[in-house]
């Protein structure tokens, strides 16, 4: 990973969540969110788990900031909880809560780490869902209201801003298909949720903006769809589910509407999403990057049985990770490279890509986790030379920073790049923690101080 590889100035960081790893679930005035309550309901997730403690991150973060400037992380991503800053979801600040995220930003930056701040990854304040949620368009409001409210005290200092983190994946999982909070599972609910999450962004774009941000955008996740054989009919439906899957989101983003072969099926089955005036222009509020969640690829035929889209996935052989996705790191360079070629976005990151392996603590006491390792450089390598092939790739971010709760599964999965013993809280650094520090090294100028 030579430094010439990448440009200077990229942003090279590890990413987590708020309920992921923060605990403290009802500490210094915080709200309920979806997920304290999704958790707290047995048989929804694995093991009985929940965040109540998590990572105990929101009392040992200067403990972790301090683990951040060990392996030489430039950038940070970390998510605020909503219902610890607006405890109702509207109304009255909890002052508590937004001077945690100040001394958080301030100990990064003191560490020399930009900050790259996500406003909502999934945590809704249950007190939203209790009138309707994403599904109602207050939300909408209360989601503008709150991120004018957080970037009016942190944006002098965070340069970076994600609106959303995978508004798929809280419209599927969430609506859908039930296996994440709040457990609903209606097509058509799931589909107007992700128009009200698109608009939300649009809307909150300006908002950051007036308020200092100088880097706006969202982070969507994009599996690649690569058809089973060459026929038109595979090739076909591999383009169907990648726009039924991808974009559904990117292109309204790019001001080019939803995809009207989706949007045709949507209205014959009836789940067309409400969209009302001066809906579409909001979602294009013009972004300055793009975030992409890259983890695997989907291999696709056509099954014109199969509702909604007439696709079937196929599984094919290869190394998989413990939640089950195929280690393909070639999809990382196809799925930068076509979206660059189709919407030319001026600056993309990486805001999330790892793996879920199983670690052992050696008799050494590391964690000498080869298979995370070889996973990153073969990602890293395929980022090179989307680089090189002219892509706009401006920085990559580690999934995750830690071990941390990993929603429906609880904690049996580790992403990582630090142990977390979860009886003691004890962190330790994996070999694929030195592994990235050792290239974020190689790959950064002397004069911006490589420590």
């Amino acid at each position: 990973m030579s430094a010439s590889r990448f440009p200077e100035g990229f942003r090279w960081g590890a990413a987590t969540a708020s309920y992921q790893i923060e605990g403290a679930w009802d500490e210094d005035g915080k709200g309920a969110s979806i997920w304290d309550t999704f958790c707290h309901a047995p048989g929804n997730i694995r093991g009985g788990d929940t965040g109540d403690v998590a990572c105990d991150h929101y009392h040992r973060y200067a403990d972790d900031v301090a683990l951040m400037r060990d392996l030489g992380l430039r950038a940070y991503r970390f998510s605020v909880s909503w219902p610890r800053v607006v405890p109702g979801g509207v109304g009255a600040v909890n002052q508590l809560g937004l001077d945690f995220y100040d001394r958080l930003v301030d100990a990064l930056l003191a560490a020399k780490i930009e900050p790259a701040l996500t406003l909502f990854h999934w945590d809704l304040p249950q007190a939203l869902q209790d009138r309707g949620g994403w599904a109602s368009r207050e939300t909408i409001d209360a989601f503008v209201a709150y991120a004018d409210v957080v970037s009016a005290r942190l944006a002098d200092r965070v340069a970076m801003w994600v609106t959303h983190n995978e508004p798929s994946v809280v419209a599927t999982d969430g609506h859908v298909v039930g296996e994440h909070a709040p457990g609903l599972t209606d097509p058509a609910l799931g589909i107007q949720v992700a128009h009200h999450l698109l608009v939300s962004h649009g809307l909150a774009v300006p908002v950051l903006r007036t308020n200092g941000a100088r880097e706006v955008g969202i982070a969507i996740n994009v599996w690649p769809q690569e058809p089973a054989t060459d026929t038109p009919e595979d090739v076909a439906a591999a383009e169907r589910q990648y726009a039924a899957e991808a974009g559904w989101f990117l292109d309204p983003l790019y001001a080019e509407g939803y995809p009207a072969e989706i949007m045709a099926t949507y209205e014959r089955l009836g789940w067309a999403p409400k969209v009302s005036s001066g809906d579409m222009e909001a979602i294009a509020a013009p972004i300055d990057f793009l975030g992409l969640n890259y983890y695997s690829r989907s291999v696709v035929r056509a099954d014109p049985a199969s509702e909604p889209f007439g696709t079937e996935g196929v599984d094919e052989p290869g190394e998989y990770t413990d939640v089950g996705w195929l280690v393909i790191p070639d999809g990382l360079y196809d799925l930068l490279m076509r979206v660059h070629r189709d919407h030319e976005p001026a600056a993309i990151y990486i805001t999330e890509n790892g793996a879920a392996f199983t670690d052992v603590v050696s008799s050494d006491g590391a964690i000498h986790d080869a298979r995370r390792v070889a996973y990153l450089s073969g990602h890293f390598e395929a980022a090179a030379r989307a680089v090189a092939d002219g892509a706009p790739l401006r920085g990559f971010f580690v999934w995750s920073l830690m071990d941390n709760f990993e929603w429906a599964e609880g904690y049996s999965k580790r992403f990582g790049l630090v142990r977390v013993d979860y009886e003691t809280l004890e962190r330790t650094v994996k070999d694929s923690g030195w592994f990235l520090r050792d290239v974020i090294r190689e790959n950064t100028p002397r004069s911006l101080g490589a420590s």
